[in-house]
């Protein structure tokens, strides 16, 4: 896992997590730790239950909210936000790759916040995180509320 990507002072991104990781993370000082990648998607992926009792036994605060970006929905970026605001922080949330976890985060900013997209797009961008995929999913969701 490379470091975590800072968003806000609270929220960071990162990518897969391995059990080594997860004491790193705790010893960076995070408090919560949110798991965006769905079971088995790769093999030798740290599940997360495993993940859970690790971060438990660290004293982390620790959310499943498993999503796949093609069908991420407004329940999925809902969850992510009430994880992100009632959670210790800070918070780092990953997937594979941070993508997945900044684009809920992102999504939420947009529909709740009332934020520009492109704004997040391009701050995303600066860290090595595509998020172009971000105003088609805020159209996406505004017709499925």
């Amino acid at each position: 896992m490379n470091s975590p990507i800072k968003v806000t002072e609270e929220f960071f991104v990162a990518a897969q997590p391995d059990r080594n990781d997860i004491a790193d993370l705790a010893g960076q000082g995070f408090r919560t730790v949110i798991n965006n990648r769905p079971d088995g998607e790769a093999a030798g992926q740290l599940g997360h239950a495993e993940m859970r009792a690790a971060a438990q036994r660290l004293g982390l605060e620790y959310r499943y909210i498993p999503v796949k970006t093609a069908t991420i929905t407004m329940a999925d970026v809902e969850a992510q936000a009430k994880a992100v605001r009632d959670c210790p922080q800070p918070v780092v949330a990953h997937c594979r790759s941070g993508t997945r976890s900044y684009l809920l985060w992102a999504a939420d900013r947009v529909l709740q916040g009332g934020e520009n997209p492109e704004r997040h797009v391009a701050k995303a961008a600066e860290s090595g995180i595509d998020l172009r995929g971000l105003p088609a999913l805020v159209e996406h969701l505004k017709v499925s509320r």
